[in-house]
């Protein structure tokens, strides 16, 4: 199954509410390209070329992992690496949908916290499984719409939304726990973490099945390829006809219900609810995102480029994880790999431009 870093070409063009093109300059993202353009082409070369480069840094580092560690090349220690981005990758779905849109969410780690807390009270855990995890989503749903509103139509900057609902959910959290662990009573939502379906944890299993439907929807549906015209420009999406204010918070809503499922697999991992949970996530959702290829400024962006990215950086846990190596030297090392991503980006923009 390839992976596209633009809309599909044969997906015909945006919905149009005027007669002729919209006015002024559109600026060149994929996400509608002309017939006779080789830009959408390109694109699309270089992001299956970054994905391959990705896949590539990711053999590498299992094959220093077996080298540095005797542990590390079993079918365990692979489960783990799994199970482990599991909960990130889930974020890091929405996320990428949400920065493909020309936005940002720093709330996820807040929201997961709020979920994990809100799905374990004891009032919540009378009902049992099917009331917790309804809760957690309702939570995560709720919170994303609350971000997507103040963005949308409240014309305010994604950065600072994000970052005030990242303190506020945090708050939030921590007076409904009084900042104490709330334990798991209900064992068939713990079981979640530990059922197996043929040696494979089930948490993996709900990381494939998201990042499965998050591929059909970012490059199989009109809502894709409405989210990366978006992204690209925003005031030519406009006047093509597209409500841009709704599809904002559509995106917000639809990272808010992945943190949710994520509060739902990572308070089961834990067997219970913490204000605590989630801590940085946001930060390492978003380093996923921009090493797998997805541009910040939005248009562009890759989803299998985003988990691949989610996958290098578990693994380097691992190896540093499993070589006792310190804290410290894990954030040094992702604080340079971003670095580099970064970098390989914009001399990417600058090979793609015409």
């Amino acid at each position: 199954m390839s992976q596209q870093t633009s809309p599909p070409g044969g997906s015909g063009p945006l919905p149009a509410t005027g007669q002729g093109s919209p006015a002024g300059p559109v600026r060149q993202t994929g996400s509608s390209p002309g017939k006779g353009s080789s830009g959408p082409a390109l694109l699309g070369h270089m992001g299956r070329v970054r994905n391959l480069g990705l896949f590539v840094v990711l053999v590498l580092l299992c094959v220093v992992g077996a080298l540095t560690s005797d542990n590390f090349a079993t079918s365990q220690n692979a489960l783990v690496i799994l199970t482990s981005a599991a909960v990130i990758g889930v974020i890091t779905i929405g996320q990428t949908f949400v920065i493909i849109g020309g936005g940002i969410d720093l709330s996820v780690g807040a929201i997961v916290a709020l979920g994990s807390v809100w799905c374990t009270t004891v009032a919540t855990q009378s009902f049992g499984l099917g009331g917790m995890v309804f809760c957690a989503l309702a939570v995560g749903a709720v919170v994303g719409l609350v971000n997507g509103l103040i963005i949308a139509y409240g014309n305010i900057v994604a950065f600072i939304v994000t970052i005030a609902m990242m303190a506020s959910a945090r708050g939030l959290a921590e007076r409904i726990s009084d900042r104490q662990s709330q334990v798991v009573t209900v064992e068939s939502f713990n079981s979640i973490a530990s059922t197996r379906f043929l040696g494979i944890p089930l948490l993996v299993y709900i990381l494939a099945v998201a990042v499965l439907f998050g591929w059909v929807l970012l490059n199989r549906t009109t809502f894709g390829r409405r989210t990366f015209a978006i992204g690209g420009n925003q005031e030519a999406a406009r006047l093509a006809g597209l409500d841009v204010r709704r599809h904002t918070v559509l995106l917000y809503v639809l990272s808010g219900l992945c943190c949710g499922i994520a509060a739902i697999m990572l308070t089961a991992r834990t067997t219970s609810g913490a204000s605590n949970l989630g801590d940085l996530y946001e930060l390492d959702s978003i380093a996923a995102v921009i090493i797998g290829g997805t541009l910040l400024t939005g248009g562009r962006g890759s989803l299998v480029g985003s988990i691949l990215g989610v996958l290098v950086f578990t693994t380097i846990t691992n190896i540093f994880v499993l070589n006792n190596l310190t804290t410290d030297i894990q954030q040094i090392a992702k604080g340079l790999i971003i670095v580099a991503a970064v970098l390989i980006q914009r001399r990417g923009r600058r090979t793609a431009a015409p």
